[in-house]
């Protein structure tokens, strides 16, 4: 690079990459390096540059991948940018912006040339690299080793002891991305690293006791959502001779080194710009992530998950459990507000996910705010959107929904919250409806979705989780949800019975003597009296529980008891139907004593009367003789890690599996079991 670099174009005629790259080796005290790190350059600004910046430099790279075993000017060059850091914080704290300028410069160089490092050989290899000196290859000492090490510490006391100012963003966000790319090794392989240095070095000796402070660190990045510095407040301003440095470098060109880590990236959709308004806190959060999501040590849990799982709020004045050696406090009023305003991008979904499983006191906290629906209007808007969303994206709000509705308060609160104008409600008009019914007419538009899109048998379970769990407090449903409810109990029931008729034909068709082999349908059918008696089980709970608050069900059952009859006869479903045919002979007497031609309002009042008049013994709660459900009904709730208790559904998801987390960074991710 050095002064005279200001397009990509210019990069593989640099003289100072050629000799960073070459076969000679340069002294860390050579003047050469503050040529090298006073490089002017305007930042690329789309995909097409950064992938042109890419594909410029690898020449570059290959030739240091080729030289530096000899040269070791890899090794030099970390040592010159340790020795610029060891006086960056009384350089910001005095505002001396040639030091801040070229300790970034020195480890945006580190960054690049790391990534392509990682890309092309294993972890031994990437060793050699960091010696000081020629080695015999395949050999290496203890002295690359303490250099990654220091390195690694360099970079998180960078993050956590450096103030974060305009002139310190740009290397507080380059820090955050090269720990990002260190990382990056388990994406070039196949099988879990269970025995990575890198991983080694973040997990003990000097880098443990910055645990906490890290996770805090990258915590309060995330909360703040602090923006890039706008352009007159950054580092270096553009010289009209060429000289200076864009603020946009780091946020701009670094962009290209992180964009293969973030969760939208392969095979996702990707985020829009305005969503990435503070590139230091995307970065400190999928850092965040990763490392809470590394592999346990064989002789020490991950202590990054440790710190994830214990940390508490700044008004808990309790003390800690004992042990807790990485536990801190946080602001979890700020917390609950910044997880709110993310949940548009699929890893703020996934940090809320892991906080509400992992940690019992954010858990506990959001169950106790009064003010959830700024928590589950984000996550239901995610699910009514499904087509915009991927797969795993949507997955992780729906599990959100369940563990959330583990709670019986919660089941009972939504219900209270009155909301007015929905807007991104598409199908019909909501002025007015309780968050508690907007939560089921989103479930089921999903489940309906699935129906014919996607297919998904386990989406259609954890909806319909999702309902079981809220059933028993269902309270004055919209009369638009309480007819959505027996739509979808409509559309299971055609679908059971097209599939029950072409079994049939099938059947009847089998005795020909063509030798065709038969479809499944057995199987399909299985399937769908297994949801179809979910649903059942779901209408039974309300009306067990809370018959008196819903007339609006009632109404809707009635007005389609139709749909009913085929299942009272049936041996799959006689005895969840005893109190659904028990609430429909009782009201639909009632009404024919009332007269006909009876108008709505007046249909609503016979119900509410009759709600009372229904003795509560005559309704009978499911029972199950060892206390949880059948086998079968287990064994299809357990599909995506589901398990239950009683009548209701808790959640016992493991944290991790490809299925739950994007493309990008299914390797991280696969480590937890």
């Amino acid at each position: 690079m050095g002064a005279n670099s200001s397009s990509i174009c210019e990069l593989p005629q640099n003289e100072y990459l050629k000799r960073l790259s070459g076969a000679e080796a340069v002294s860390e005290n050579d003047p050469f390096w503050n040529q090298l790190l006073s490089f002017s350059f305007t930042a690329p600004t789309n995909s097409a540059e950064l992938k042109q910046l890419e594909e410029v430099t690898i020449s570059i790279c290959k030739s240091l991948v080729e030289n530096n075993p000899r040269t070791g000017n890899l090794g030099a060059l970390i040592k010159v940018f340790l020795s610029r850091t060891k006086e960056l914080k009384i350089s910001a704290e005095c505002q001396n912006h040639l030091f801040i300028w070229q300790a970034h410069n020195a480890l945006f160089i580190i960054c690049c040339l790391l990534k392509v490092f990682i890309c092309q050989m294993s972890e031994e290899e990437l060793q050699l690299h960091f010696t000081y000196e020629e080695r015999i290859p395949g050999s290496y000492g203890v002295e690359c080793e303490d250099l990654i090490e220091e390195l690694l510490c360099c970079l998180i006391q960078l993050i956590v002891e450096i103030p974060l100012l305009d002139i310190t963003y740009s290397i507080s966000l380059e820090a955050v991305t090269t720990l990002v790319v260190f990382l990056s090794c388990q994406l070039f392989h196949k099988e879990i690293l269970r025995e990575s240095v890198i991983h080694k070095y973040l997990m003990h000796g000097r880098c443990l006791p910055y645990t906490s402070r890290l996770v805090k660190t990258l915590l309060y990045n995330f909360i703040r959502q602090e923006r890039s510095p706008p352009p007159g407040s950054h580092v270096f301003q553009q010289q009209t001779d060429g000289g200076g440095l864009l603020y946009g470098f780091a946020s701009g060109v670094a962009t290209g080194l992180w964009t293969v880590f973030t969760l939208g990236g392969v095979g996702s959709k990707p985020v829009p710009q305005e969503e990435q308004s503070s590139p230091l806190a995307n970065q400190s959060l999928l850092l965040l992530l990763v490392l809470a999501n590394l592999t346990d040590a064989p002789d020490t849990p991950n202590p990054y998950r440790q710190a994830i799982m214990s940390f508490k709020n700044t008004q808990d004045s309790t003390a800690f459990p004992s042990p807790s050696p990485h536990a801190f406090q946080i602001n979890f009023n700020s917390l609950y507000t910044a997880l709110c305003d993310q949940q548009k991008s699929d890893q703020a979904t996934l940090l809320l996910y892991i906080l509400l499983h992992q940690n019992s006191n954010v858990r506990t906290y959001m169950l106790a705010r009064t003010d959830m629906e700024n928590l589950v209007l984000p996550i239901l808007e995610i699910l009514y959107h499904v087509e915009e969303r991927n797969s795993h994206h949507v997955y992780m709000a729906l599990i959100i929904l369940l563990i959330l509705t583990e709670d019986d308060s919660f089941n009972r609160s939504i219900h209270e919250v009155i909301l007015k104008n929905i807007t991104w409600y598409s199908e019909r008009v909501l002025t007015e409806i309780s968050l508690g019914s907007l939560l089921i007419l989103v479930v089921i538009r999903t489940i309906q979705y699935n129906m014919t899109r996607t297919r998904d048998k386990y989406l259609h379970t954890n909806c319909l989780a999702a309902l079981a769990n809220m059933s028993a407090q269902f309270r004055s449903l919209h009369q638009y949800a309480a007819q959505r409810i027996i739509s979808l109990f409509s559309l299971l029931s055609k679908k059971h019975n097209k599939v029950l008729e072409q079994a049939t034909q099938t059947l009847r068709g089998s005795l020909s003597p063509d030798d065709s082999p038969l479809p499944d349908y057995a199987q399909d059918l299985n399937v769908i009296e297994e949801v179809i008696r979910m649903m059942l089980e779901i209408i039974n709970s309300c009306l067990s529980n809370s018959l008196h608050h819903n007339p609006n069900l009632v109404y809707a059952l009635l007005y389609k008891r139709d749909l009913f009859e085929q299942f009272r006869t049936h041996p799959s479903f006689q005895d969840i139907m005893q109190n659904i045919d028990l609430v429909i002979s009782f009201f639909s007497s009632r009404l024919e004593q009332a007269g006909a031609q009876l108008s709505v309002e007046r249909v609503l009042e016979i119900i509410k009367q009759g709600a009372v008049a229904l003795p509560k013994d005559r309704l009978r709660p499911r029972a199950y003789p060892d206390g949880t459900r059948t086998r079968r009904e287990q064994q299809l709730l357990r599909g995506r890690g589901l398990n239950t208790q009683g009548s209701y559904i808790f959640i016992s998801v493991p944290l991790g599996g490809d299925w739950l987390i994007g493309n990008a960074l299914q390797a991280w991710f696969k480590t937890i079991g």
